[in-house]
């Protein structure tokens, strides 16, 4: 079943190639669209299920690693390409029918770029080393500078500049540490990079982990590198705002969660995480309740969520990990539910101002619902997802128990009470309050087309889903905390027949035991892991002799189950 992984990368480009084929049938290219994505959902479900039974890895071209290009697909990389493709087709079923306002905006464009966006994110989640992530990256800055710049307009050039140039910086960034890395490891493989950074001086590798840091950074929009996005996305067409809150900063987050745990497991940056992880939140929130505008309010929430993420991040164990994990697959849906939303609004209203605003919930109840089950989500109004994964956070911080844990639960619940009061503002100005005389007459519910609050109402459902079925769901992102923290059995997927000698330890690998404060027992999954059998065992102190790892079948360690 390995072959599955590269499904979710080339079939969008074969689906952007025939579409470019067919640049005045926009038909055809919705169903070519829409058909690809609905196959990359399905490979995507198939790659969930199989992560159940470990990490599982395929080497394009049948170049092993780390020589070749490996894409590798464990628990945190199939939770995230999944929550990812159900959004992307979402938002392209909500954009079938929408009619952008400028008459120039080259349609024949819109899907083919659209679907590279979708494999230039699936790349990101699924390669297995750095390079290939950067190409990822860059695959993301191409598509989403053409789909910003859709229609051009006076605000959408100078926003995609803007985008443009932060983007390029946060790349140079990315390649001078990827630079810094080869320099200092002869590989890029993540993998291999795991076992070979520790050895390298202390120094050379805190100023690699700054410097990936800084460039993922930007991707995420943390504080205070997150000045640009609140001035870039607004300015876009409501799908193409939708999917880049949704999945673009989400990319960056994912980068760093991946990074900072395989890399650099013992990571001394932690308090640093924190902290602006804390900064993050309180700065977006205070950001948001300024604003009039409910696309620029929705972005200043972006940003704030982000540093929920950081938190968990930042905590440095399995349960903080866990809980970031839950919330940002989480936030991917409910912050695209609400900007899909803004844009009915402002097709209804003509106008995104929450002071020209009004009267909507009289014209429309069920666009009201849509509105406010995403935003409670998003506040953590109990008992739904969000609220869930903040709890998740508390608990994580409440173990470990410091003065800057407490301080982080305190900034926690201030950004999402400043949540909480900027969305129930913008829905009261939007929905509850009469249209002011002087704002121009709501359009006729009928105008808006069925497919708009049809994909709105599928991201609502998949938020209250994630409710529903939270304790899975949990069970499953703490088991993707546990591979993370241990590494191993990362390392073993992608390089079987790797044996560490020359006096490396397993601790070298597993990072030390101490970095590992989760409750529960860390699993392992055995050789031939099958569904409901795991091997447990208990991290060894750092102390402990080096345990050589014999070579191992590429079958069995890598879990790619080539007989099936």
């Amino acid at each position: 079943m390995n072959w599955v992984l590269a499904l979710p990368v080339l079939v969008p480009f074969v689906g952007a190639a025939i579409s470019l084929l067919l640049p005045r049938n926009y038909r055809v290219q919705r169903v070519v669209g829409m058909s690809s994505l609905g196959i990359v959902l399905a490979a995507s479900v198939v790659i969930l299920w199989h992560s159940r039974l470990g990490p599982f890895v395929l080497d394009v071209g049948g170049w092993a690693a780390p020589v070749g290009i490996s894409l590798v697909a464990d628990r945190l990389s199939a939770l995230m390409l999944l929550v990812s493709v159900f959004v992307t087709l979402c938002v392209m079923i909500y954009s079938s029918s929408e009619v952008f306002e400028d008459d120039r905006v080259p349609l024949s464009v819109f899907y083919p770029t659209f679907l590279i966006l979708s494999a230039g994110v699936s790349n990101s989640f699924l390669t297995g080393d750095l390079f290939n992530l950067y190409v990822g990256f860059e695959i993301l800055l191409v598509s989403s500078f053409v789909l910003i710049m859709l229609g051009g307009t006076r605000d959408r050039l100078r926003s995609g500049t803007v985008y443009v140039v932060v983007s390029m910086v946060s790349s140079s960034i990315f390649l001078i540490a990827l630079a810094m890395v080869y320099a200092a490891t002869g590989t890029v493989n993540m993998a291999q990079l795991a076992i070979r950074l520790p050895q390298i001086d202390s120094g050379t590798a805190q100023l690699i982990q700054v410097m990936l840091l800084v460039a993922f950074g930007v991707k995420a929009a943390v504080f205070p590198l997150s000045a640009w996005l609140p001035d870039s996305y607004p300015t876009a067409p409501a799908p193409v705002t939708a999917v880049f809150a949704g999945l673009l900063t989400k990319v960056g987050i994912y980068a760093i969660i991946r990074t900072q745990t395989i890399l650099f497991g013992d990571s001394k940056l932690n308090p640093w995480l924190l902290g602006i992880g804390l900064l993050t939140m309180i700065v977006g929130i205070l950001g948001a309740v300024a604003q009039d505008d409910i696309k620029r309010l929705l972005s200043f929430t972006l940003v704030s969520h982000i540093g929920f993420m950081l938190w968990g991040l930042g905590t440095g164990t399995v349960d903080g990990i866990s809980a970031a994990i839950f919330y940002t697959a989480h936030h991917i849906i409910v912050q695209t539910a609400l900007f899909l939303v803004s844009g009915i609004m402002e097709r209804m209203g003509g106008t995104t101002s929450l002071v020209r605003l009004g009267g909507l919930l009289k014209a429309w109840p069920l666009l009201a619902v849509l509105f406010l089950v995403p935003a409670f989500n998003l506040a953590g109004i109990p008992p739904m997802s969000g609220f869930l994964g903040k709890i998740g956070l508390i608990k994580a911080s409440a173990q470990v128990g410091t003065p800057t844990h407490y301080l982080m639960i305190a900034g926690g619940l201030v950004s999402s009470l400043l949540t909480l009061f900027a969305l129930a503002r913008a829905w009261n100005m939007s929905f509850w309050q009469p249209l002011s005389e002087d704002a121009p007459p709501l359009a006729d519910k009928s105008t808006v087309p069925w497919v708009m609050p049809f994909a709105t109402g599928l991201l609502v459902v998949g938020s209250l889903a994630l409710t529903v079925f939270a304790a899975p769901l949990y069970s499953f992102t703490t088991n993707a905390a546990e591979n993370l923290t241990q590494r191993n059995p990362y390392v073993q997927t992608v390089l079987p027949d790797y044996q560490r000698g020359s006096g490396q330890s397993q601790d070298s690998v597993d990072g030390p035991a101490p970095a590992v404060t989760a409750t529960a027992p860390i699993k392992k999954p055995s050789a031939s892991p099958t569904p409901g059998t795991e091997e447990t065992r208990t991290p060894q102190p750092s102390a402990a002799p080096a345990t050589p790892m014999q070579p191992t079948p590429k079958a069995s360690a890598t879990t790619t189950r080539g007989d099936e």
